[in-house]
């Protein structure tokens, strides 16, 4: 390492569980940060702020203003800008000694495995069903340690996954939760701080797994709750009838998006699509024929964008609210992507509704097919 190096790490190298030869191994390093939002944005700070040689950035997004309120790696200045190109600046600037690399691409079934293969870590940022159980597969097949984390409203959770000798993202999830029954976090929302507080649980578990210091979270689930601002951890082990790293029958990487259900973005697969779903443009014919437009969205959603003529029953609502849903109508449900009014229109049919259809879509799709004066969020 030159002087300046040495002078940069001096508080970390005085630790005698880091020393000079620590800080070599965090700059021989090479971590993976898949994601640079909420998630990535702490960690790829600390990873470089710590000297860790060579941080691959994956992401294919550009900076938007909603971004700000927890991609602390973005600003103002930003906005437009590919995130990967936002972030290997700011980083730069906090680190020069760091080498970043971009990957402005998708992470997908094809490049997955080409890109993970050329790091020693992965730190898991994601915000998706999808690219998780992708991103957990290919560290298995590769023998990637996949430091995971992720965050909803007030809550998250961390782990590290894919060990020689622990559990794989699969061995909690064996299955993907039906479309629409966990909402998004731009459809549940986050706490800003959150994706903050897990992302430096995340980067410690990386920087200590690279040392080789102390208990990390191989084996355990952090939970945090920051209403109560409380954590606990659970104890996870390998499932042995695992098919990823249990039975090893997954031998390579499949269609997420079409296991999950789901894009990455939240919205269904048109694929999936039930034969009473309607693509937004049959929707506006049947609306303007005299369909009842039925929003199952939260009252702050309706505050940003609206349908016109739509009526408001929130999801949580629709049960005790049934006397405002006519039966001898057309019925269209419509949610932000089209998930959660999926599940509610298989709710209205369960009570003996039959003239139920749901927005493929949701008002997201709407707004780009039919009305783009209504607002995307």
């Amino acid at each position: 390492m030159s002087g300046a190096e040495l002078a940069r790490y001096r508080r970390q190298i005085t630790l005698p569980e880091v020393g000079v030869a620590g800080q070599e191994k965090l700059r021989a390093a090479r971590v993976l940060v898949v994601g640079t939002g909420g998630l990535g944005s702490p960690v790829a700070l600390y990873l470089a702020a710590a000297g860790v040689g060579t941080l691959g950035l994956v992401d294919f997004d550009r900076v938007d203003a909603t971004n700000l309120h927890r991609q602390v790696l973005h600003g103002t200045s930003s906005i437009g800008e590919p995130k990967v190109e936002s972030a290997t600046s700011r980083l730069h600037d906090l680190n020069p000694h760091v080498q970043i690399v971009q990957h402005a691409v998708a992470l997908t079934s094809a490049n997955a495995l080409e890109i993970v293969a050329q790091y020693d870590l992965v730190v898991d940022g994601t915000d998706n069903f999808p690219t998780r159980y992708l991103l957990s597969d290919a560290c298995v097949l590769l023998g990637k340690p996949n430091v995971y984390g992720s965050v909803q409203r007030f809550e998250g959770q961390a782990s590290i996954f894919c060990t020689p000798t622990g559990p794989c993202y699969r061995c909690l999830f064996r299955e993907p939760p039906p479309p629409g029954m966990v909402p998004s976090c731009a459809e549940a929302g986050v706490f800003g701080v959150m994706p903050g507080l897990v992302g430096m649980i995340q980067a410690t578990e990386a920087i200590k797994w690279i040392l080789e210091l102390g208990t990390t979270l191989d084996g355990r689930l952090m939970l945090i709750d920051a209403m109560k601002m409380s954590t606990r951890t659970i104890a996870l082990r390998r499932d042995p009838e695992c098919p990823a790293c249990g039975t090893r029958t997954i031998t390579q990487l499949v269609d997420y998006e079409a296991f999950c259900g789901v894009r990455r973005d939240g919205s269904a697969l048109e694929a999936m699509s039930l034969p009473d779903e309607l693509a937004p443009r049959e929707a506006a014919d049947r609306i303007a024929a005299g369909a009842f437009l039925l929003d199952v969205r939260e009252p702050f959603e309706a505050q940003i964008a609206v349908i016109a003529g739509a009526t408001l029953v929130p999801m949580r609502t629709v049960p005790a609210r049934l006397a405002e849903i006519p039966r001898d109508r057309d019925v269209i449900v419509h949610c932000h992507h089209g998930m959660r009014s999926r599940s509610v229109a298989d709710f209205l049919k369960a009570q003996g509704y039959t003239r139920i259809a749901n927005l493929s879509g949701g008002i997201d799709r709407w707004s780009l097919d039919v009305d783009p004066k209504v607002p995307t969020y």
